[in-house]
């Protein structure tokens, strides 16, 4: 789906109504996500890269995990970003909406950034298409019988989880 700025501040809205995303002044919680964030991807590389044992579980279900466990580093980093702007959210849908919306600089503030030199702090609509990438593959890892996974796929989905906290904890000064 094409990134529409747009369409995700009135997402934004209505999940408000809802009480699916709320104020919070809690910023306590931000190093607390991070730490969250940047350890499950250390925990998502090791079941990545674990060659099992005849006595463990079979490599797809190790590539199952590495993927589930790779979207919540970024659901978690995604979380701290919302905190830093006020905010926090319920579920893994209205944590995207929040990413959409907050995080994603519309072409003022783009320039802005540029204009000051913080141009590492433009977070790309990409980065809310990666979420939302994993986001579907982490359910499907979940969820489905039959799945299978790839290295390709699997190594595609960790590199985008690793980009996207690094970006966040880039932005938060972490």
């Amino acid at each position: 789906m094409q990134f529409d700025k747009k369409v995700y501040a009135n997402m934004f809205k209505n999940a408000i109504a809802e009480d699916r995303i709320k104020k919070s002044s809690e910023d306590f919680k931000i190093k607390l996500f991070l730490e969250k964030a940047k350890n499950s991807l250390l925990i998502a590389k090791h079941a990545k890269e674990v060659t099992p044992d005849k006595d463990q579980a079979p490599k797809l279900h190790w590539n199952y995990w590495a993927t589930i466990i790779s979207y919540y580093s970024m659901l978690y980093a995604g979380k701290a970003a919302i905190i830093s702007k006020g905010y926090e959210a319920e579920d893994h849908d209205a944590v995207q909406i929040a990413i959409g919306h907050l995080l994603v600089p519309d072409k003022l503030e783009r320039e802005d950034l540029e204009i000051l030199n913080q141009s590492y702090k433009i977070f790309e609509d990409e980065y809310v298409h990666y979420f939302e990438d994993a986001k579907i593959e982490s359910h499907i890892a979940r969820y489905s019988a039959i799945k299978t996974y790839t290295e390709r796929r699997l190594q595609e989905i960790f590199n985008n989880a690793t980009k996207f906290v690094g970006k966040i904890s880039l932005i938060l000064g972490d």
